[in-house]
């Protein structure tokens, strides 16, 4: 089993597209300590967008 620590949270990253789709993933505080934006493909817009990290 996995251990879950506070020095890796598990951060939602919403679309920016504005479809409401979202990703679910794990980041480390300590080399990214500001909000994660990162470029996925989102099934509803049929594209890759931005996804931030929201809290």
């Amino acid at each position: 089993m996995a251990k879950r620590t506070d020095l890796r949270p598990v951060v939602t990253l919403r679309s920016t597209a504005g479809t409401g789709f979202s990703y679910v993933t794990t980041k480390n505080r300590r080399t990214q300590p500001d909000r994660m934006v990162l470029r996925k493909f989102d099934p509803i817009a049929r594209e890759h967008v931005d996804f931030r990290e929201t809290r």
